[in-house]
């Protein structure tokens, strides 16, 4: 009898373009990455030279995998994009890019449907499907890293909004006056990100030490330009009394951010990823306290604040999850 010819296996490919790095990822419908390849982007290419790699590296893979059918592409980008027509829309970090139908050009080359979605809803998908927020219906994820973006999960499903803008939290404005982030000052980004809490941080100190008091990671005007987030973390968990001063004050804000997002969407849960992840003993019982003040109490009582669960896996996941979501839900 002849032997029963078996089924070949589906794959996913999951492509991450950055700015600085791009990463293509091969992996199947339970997350399991078989192979994962970075290379850089190097913007001045141009579109067509960097996405010309991605082709290159795709197509050695899937020589390497002859068992394996490709079933879906997946796609994460910085915005703004249209996630609906598959266009990468002059995202300013990816200089050239106008308007690129990124999801055709690899339809048409591979052969299957591609989805895109900006990278705040790409890592939303990745903590909902297999991170911090998994088992929820109603997730946020914030992303508190260079800027302030959000993906939403409300009813299970992925919400971009009319035009792919929803989620676009880091434009609400939280004060009159404040750093700037988003075009806006006193925006919540400007209150709430590593460029934010970097001008807030300069500031304090200037005023500090306009008033001859001493401020130990940073004792002179001069080396202001050098303060960023992570110095400000790191000497606030040391126990520095200015830099746990600026943390206080973003995570005041931080918690009125988050009660205006139960107020409004009453989720599970909200996944908080980068400088919250890093450094939530510092951020937490301010954070808690502002809520408990600020928000619907029946609403806080039912969502968890929780730290990103994939830390920085989630680049490796997150464009894998476009494809996987794309193909499942």
């Amino acid at each position: 009898m002849a032997e029963k010819k078996r089924s070949r296996e589906d794959i996913y490919f999951g492509l991450d373009v950055g700015g600085t790095k791009c990463s293509v990822v091969f992996g199947d419908a339970s997350f399991a990455v078989k192979r994962k390849i970075v290379f850089d982007t190097d913007t001045k290419r141009g579109y067509q030279a960097i996405l010309a790699e991605f082709r290159k590296h795709m197509k050695s893979m899937l020589a390497d995998f002859p068992d394996h059918k490709l079933k879906r592409i997946g796609i994460s980008c910085g915005g703004p994009l249209d996630s609906k027509k598959g266009l990468v829309q002059s995202p300013p970090n990816l200089p050239g890019w106008d308007n690129v139908p990124i999801t055709r050009i690899f339809s048409d080359e591979f052969g299957v449907e591609t989805a895109l979605q900006n990278d705040a809803n790409a890592c939303a998908l990745a903590e909902w499907m297999m991170g911090a927020g998994r088992g929820t219906s109603n997730m946020i994820f914030l992303t508190f890293g260079t800027g302030m973006g959000a993906g939403l999960i409300i009813n299970g499903k992925l919400y971009s909004g009319t035009n792919d803008l929803g989620g676009e939290v880091g434009h609400i404005r939280l004060a009159k006056s404040g750093p700037v982030g988003f075009g806006k000052a006193g925006s919540f980004e400007g209150f709430c990100s590593g460029g934010g809490i970097a001008q807030l941080a300069k500031s304090v100190i200037l005023e500090k030490l306009g008033k001859n008091q001493h401020v130990d990671f940073c004792p002179s005007a001069e080396m202001v330009s050098m303060v960023d987030a992570k110095m400000v973390a790191s000497s606030a968990q040391a126990g520095d009394p200015v830099a746990m001063e600026i943390i206080r004050i973003s995570a005041e804000y931080l918690g009125q951010g988050l009660s205006i997002l139960i107020d409004v969407l009453n989720p599970e849960c909200i996944v908080i990823g980068s400088i919250y992840a890093r450094n939530e003993m510092l951020f937490k019982p301010l954070v808690e306290k502002v809520l408990r003040r600020e928000a619907i109490r029946a609403s806080l009582a039912v969502c968890r604040i929780k730290p990103a669960g994939l830390g920085d896996s989630i680049g490796d996941y997150a464009a894998l999850c476009v494809a996987v979501y794309e193909d499942k839900f």
